[in-house]
């Protein structure tokens, strides 16, 4: 009863370790020379999709991705060099389109903000537990002074009536 259990747990582990997804690349975009589509390829898995955002190029369905999948090809079948076509693509889209944008002053706030919301969040955290242990400090309970003690004797004595 557990042999094919795990059997199948095997199979199903090969066939998620040997399974690759699936590229948005159409055969009409590929290019004809094998040498031109691998360079294409290697270009298009370091552009960003627009659309997407966190997709290469290379793996969105989007049309915009797929406009900058023809642009690619059609530069490096005019010509152009790896670099050539990476800067032309920048040029008109900005760091951005990249998924590795390079550090400069341009994009240090891009590099820098997940370590300031890290920073914003810490303070946040450590303020609320602050907050948090002053309120329990301010809200212990007091001792009752004898007026309050004679007080709450009276209204918790059983009436005569």
């Amino acid at each position: 009863m557990i042999r094919p259990a795990r059997h199948f747990l095997w199979l199903f582990a090969a066939l998620l370790v040997t399974t690759q997804p699936a590229l948005a690349v159409l055969p009409d975009e590929m290019l004809a020379n094998p040498v031109l589509e691998q360079r294409a390829r290697e270009i298009s898995k370091e552009l960003r999709c627009l659309v997407c955002q966190n997709q290469s190029i290379d793996d969105s369905d989007a049309d915009l991705a797929r406009d900058l999948r023809v642009l690619v090809r059609e530069r490096l079948v005019a010509g152009d060099s790896d670099q050539q076509t990476l800067d032309y693509i920048v040029d008109r889209y900005g760091d951005y389109v990249l998924l590795n944008p390079p550090l400069k002053p341009e994009t240090y706030i891009l590099w820098g903000s997940p370590f300031f919301l890290l920073i914003f969040a810490g303070v946040g955290v450590f303020a609320f537990y602050r907050r948090k242990k002053n309120d329990a400090v301010t809200n212990s309970p007091q001792a009752l002074s004898d007026a309050e003690r004679r007080r709450l004797d009276d209204l918790l004595r059983p009436s005569q009536d």
